[in-house]
């Protein structure tokens, strides 16, 4: 594996986080400014940006399918092994994110 798969690895994690966080902590505010409760918005947009996260960190679900249909059939399985790490790291970017909010809300984000 080349040395930019390990940086493209690593974006995804955190690509994933950050839509995560920042889309949770900014609709806390609006939740604010409107009058509801700021952390019950969290918990609920945190909830609802989870696959929107992983989607932006991979660069789109067209790109990726892509990519696996390349892997598959015309070239090497590596091409798949690597889309799916990545896929994996996306996962895990918007698990962290979801750990971060129900730490900082301490409500279970289900």
């Amino acid at each position: 594996m080349e040395e930019r798969f390990f940086a493209q690895f690593i974006q995804c994690f955190f690509i994933a986080l950050g839509v995560i966080l920042g889309g949770a902590l900014i609709g806390g505010i609006g939740a604010f400014a409107t009058g509801e409760a700021p952390f019950t918005a969290m918990n609920r947009i945190a909830r609802k940006l989870g696959i929107w996260g992983i989607v932006a960190a991979i660069g789109g679900t067209f790109d990726a399918i892509e990519n696996l249909q390349k892997g598959f059939l015309d070239g090497p399985s590596v091409e798949v092994l690597k889309q799916g790490l990545l896929i994996l790291s996306a996962m895990g970017g918007a698990k962290a994110a979801m750990i971060i909010i129900s730490w900082l809300i301490q409500e279970e984000i289900t």
